[in-house]
């Protein structure tokens, strides 16, 4: 086993296409290692010169650094991939790795076609997820009330609890109208939810988060302000969460849960089927 380096291991991520494909992939198989890597996107790698420069800036990486990098390929063409494997890195290659095997499996060729897998979207899909975006965007951090009654989900909690991006998530992964709204210090002395979340109690999901996590994000934030202050965020940690089970509201804590978590558990929670897009 090879010592890990000090600092940040390189990794390429090579694609004939935009490279979202071979990110996403490389994300979940790398977040299995605590250590940091230095991430390099090559895409629109669609040609044997491309190749080649692809392969120089590998060599330069393995000279440079001392150790291999590691390279996430989804290149199609056999040829173009053929010329990235010759470089000094640890290739990693979806295509062979996965295509090949289901080949010999169902006794059927790949059709190995260039932008593939943008030309099967499917329109109607496509449009929902835009359309979830828009209007997660425009729900964002409780700045419209307007159409409520077309949100699949709406995320409640505290300042800083992770409402937004697992909205967004949930907007651009599923095609899922999610709007969130902030519980702020105005709602826990009145002791209810704001009124327009109200009639949409069904469909509302709580984020929680531990409060010292919540201090250190809002200090970023607002360093030293009262709002970023530890007694202040246990105050509204714990009032928001009286509030939810007051009201009979599910939540969760967002602390150490990724993204992917939260929305997935807030899906089954609320049993939201999302489309198959």
């Amino acid at each position: 086993m090879h010592t890990v380096p000090a600092k940040a291991r390189s990794v390429f991520i090579v694609s004939d296409g935009t490279g979202v494909t071979a990110e996403t992939f490389s994300h979940s198989i790398l977040s299995q290692f605590e250590i940091k890597f230095r991430i390099i996107k090559l895409p629109f790698v669609d040609n044997a010169d491309k190749a080649r420069e692809v392969v120089m800036k590998i060599n330069d990486s393995f000279q440079t650094e001392g150790v291999r990098p590691i390279v996430f390929s989804t290149l199609v063409n056999p040829d173009v991939n053929r010329i990235v494997a010759t470089g000094g890195g640890l290739m990693m290659d979806m295509f062979q790795t996965f295509i090949e095997p289901i080949e010999q499996e169902l006794g059927v060729k790949s059709t190995h076609a260039l932008g593939r897998v943008h030309q099967n979207i499917d329109s109607k899909a496509y449009r929902q997820r835009i359309e979830a975006i828009n209007f997660s965007l425009a729900h964002d951090d409780g700045q419209s009330d307007k159409n409520l009654s077309q949100a699949d989900v709406i995320l409640v909690g505290v300042s800083r609890s992770g409402k937004t991006p697992t909205s967004l998530y949930m907007a651009m992964q599923y095609g899922i109208k999610a709007a969130n709204y902030p519980l702020i210090p105005e709602d826990f002395e009145r002791g209810k939810l704001p009124d327009p979340l109200i009639p949409h109690i069904a469909k509302t999901y709580g984020l929680s988060i531990d409060p010292t996590r919540l201090s250190e994000i809002r200090n970023e934030r607002r360093p030293g302000s009262k709002y970023a202050a530890l007694d202040n965020c246990r105050y509204e940690v714990n009032e928001a969460q009286s509030l939810m089970q007051r009201e009979g509201i599910k939540w969760l804590s967002s602390t150490h849960r990724s993204i992917e978590e939260i929305a997935t558990k807030v899906l089954q929670e609320l049993n939201i089927e999302p489309e198959n897009n």
